[in-house]
Order: C-alpha cells, then structure tokens, then sequence
C-alpha cells in the first residue's frame, strides 16, 4: 500500500506520555542556551559520520559534479552542528535524534542528493537474497521450536550489524564486508543488556497472534536474513504479517518500494516463501523517511492496517532503541536491535554490539 496524505498517530500507541525520544539529551532545569553534555556528545557523534556519508556522496554517478556537493553537504551539515553546540535552540533545537536525522536528510536533498547508499543497497540486496534459501534451510532444519525461534531472532541482531549509519560499522564494512553466519555466531554471549528472549520464546508457545506490525530496518543481510526468515516462521503459525517500510530513503533502510521489489524475486511461481504460502504478507508505506521513527506521525494507510493488529515489533537501534524502546501499546510489542552507538551502550548501561530485545505482553 503506497503512502499519500496526512500523517496520523499509531492506532494501538498509547499516546499519552509518548515521546520519540529514548535518551533524555535534557531536562526542564538546563540552561536553553547552553547545550547540555549529552546533546554535545550526540551532536558529536553526527559530526563524525559526515566522512563516510561524504564519501558515499562523492561516489553517487547518478548526480552531476557528485564531489563539490558532496563537499557542500559536509561543509553546510557541519555548521549546522557547530551552530547547534553554539545555541542549541537554532535550525528547531533543542536538538534529539530526529532532529540531527531530519537536518542531515535535508541538507542531502538540499544539495542535490537523493539515495547516496543507493549502489551499495542492490549490492547487499543481491549478496542477501542468494543466501536467503540456506538461512531459510538452516532454520528449517531445527526441530525444536523454541530453539528454532532463538535462532531466527539471533539472526534479526546478525543481520542488524548491516548498519552504514555507524562509523565504526562503515568503515569495518568498507574493509571486507560482513558474513552473516560469522555474525550470528559472534553476537556477544547472554545476558544481553534487555534480555526477554526466553519471556518471547515462552509466549511464542502459548500465544497465537493474529496479525503482527514489523518496522523494518536495513537492506541487505537485516531485511533478507534476519526479518523475513522470521516473518515466513509467523506466516507458518497463520499470522498475518505487515512489513513497514519507509518511503523515502535514508542510510541504507529499506523502502517501501525496495521492498516490494525485494519480495518479488523471493517468491516462487505459486507465490510461496520457500514453501511457504505468502498471501498473508503484506507490504505498507510507513510515511517515513528517517532511519528514526515518531509513531504519532505515521502514514493512513499504516494506520489503518494496524488498528487491529495485536503484535508491533520495532526493529533496529534508531527505531526500536533511539526513539521507542519505552513506547507502550495496547497490544503485545517487541522491540529487537543491536546497539550499534557507544552513546547508546552507555546510556543502557550494556556493552558496544550488545543486544536488546524488550518483549511487552499486553495485559489489557
């Protein structure tokens, strides 16, 4: 389902003390003019993807004179910050993580720049889906279910690692790409920092969710290996599966209209997953084109295919940990994604590359 129109809240959030925001950058008490530590060492840590996101810039063939905007970009983004550690109520300060997301997007497309992870986005796409059967294959072969389901959420936190938006994982991604099961076996050891894996794999048992919300994250090894492996699983246990996608591109997320495309190759003849019957999957525009996401603003048509789902599950550091690790809904929710940011592994109090998965049963 494209996206047109108004954006509106989440159906199933519960609204009332919702902020999409998970680290507090400040407190009512702080000085307006004066920016705290915290939204300086954020405000940092955006100033030092600006050389990777430059470099990607300088490499897009699809946009004339690509290296003087790419220096346009680096140049105006970088001043931006240095205005907001200046008076960070400047360019719609105070500044959180929608905000430094919301400037640098802008400043891309100001520019001139469109989709500059574009190339890489097809290539991991293409590395991905050649895997996708021997993932598929590997999971089936596990015959016990609850170890089956341990290991297709141990490859959602594999394929997450697939994340261009983390210098670190750039650069070590630049030097010699990533294997997936290399990183399925490399997650750190249990207790994760938010571990309700065995809570999630108990409910798994007992519970029969009709119909599931999944936000999406990257391309490549994280939709391909990690989301839809466990996806098809939901569809075998006859939920309907709802896969939200942005429609815009930003970092190397997944779209709305990658994604359908994505699907196509996947599905055989007869409209099967390996096997198994994809009727039931579907795809929407979630009205986002931010590697965060604010739930009180997303597309009508997302919303309409959410109001009576009864599992949300928000994957990825941006979207499940960043913005919405504490948002509440009137139904079960699973928030799963590696924590990619020292920043992030701080504030959790965890470890760089540990894992969370927040599982909520919804009580009513």
């Amino acid at each position: 389902m494209e996206s047109s129109g108004e954006m509106v809240p989440l159906p199933v959030l519960m609204e009332s003390n919702y902020r999409a925001c998970t680290i507090p950058y400040r407190f009512p008490s702080d000085n307006p003019k004066k920016p705290t530590p915290t939204e300086l060492s954020w405000i940092n840590l955006f100033a030092n993807s600006i050389p990777s996101f430059r470099k990607r810039a300088e490499s897009d063939d699809t946009v004339p004179d690509a290296p003087a905007r790419a220096e346009k970009f680096a140049q105006r983004y970088a001043e931006i910050l240095e205005d907001l550690k200046r008076d960070p109520e400047s360019h719609g300060g105070p500044p959180d993580c929608i905000l430094l997301c919301q400037l640098r997007e802008q400043v891309l497309r100001e520019v001139g720049f469109r989709d500059i992870f574009k190339k890489v986005k097809e290539e991991e796409n293409a590395k991905a889906i050649s895997l996708f059967q021997d993932v598929v294959r590997l999971n089936d072969a596990i015959d016990d279910e609850a170890k089956r389901v341990e290991n297709l959420i141990r490859g959602i936190f594999a394929g997450n690692i697939f994340d261009l938006g983390s210098a670190q994982l750039a650069e070590l991604f630049a030097k010699d790409g990533m294997s997936f099961q290399a990183s399925c076996q490399n997650l750190v050891p249990r207790p994760w920092v938010i571990d309700d894996l065995d809570n999630f794999i108990s409910k798994w048992g007992r519970k029969s969710w009709k119909k599931a919300i999944i936000f999406v994250d990257n391309s490549g090894a994280d939709i391909i290996l990690g989301i839809l492996p466990f996806a098809r699983e939901l569809l075998r246990h006859s939920v309907q599966v709802v896969l939200a996608a942005n429609d815009l591109p930003s970092i190397n997320d997944v779209t709305y209209d990658e994604l359908i495309e994505i699907i196509a190759k996947l599905k055989d003849e007869n409209g099967k997953l390996f096997g198994v019957d994809a009727s039931n999957l579907l795809i929407v525009n979630s009205g986002n084109d931010l590697p965060v996401i604010d739930l009180s603003r997303v597309s009508q048509e997302l919303a309409y295919l959410a109001s009576d789902a009864d599992l949300v599950i928000l994957e990825g550091m941006g979207r499940g940990i960043e913005t919405n690790l504490y948002a509440q809904f009137r139904c079960d929710s699973m928030k799963i994604a590696m924590v990619k940011h020292p920043e992030v592994a701080q504030f959790l109090g965890g470890r760089l590359y540990d894992c969370v998965i927040k599982y909520n049963e919804f009580l009513g």
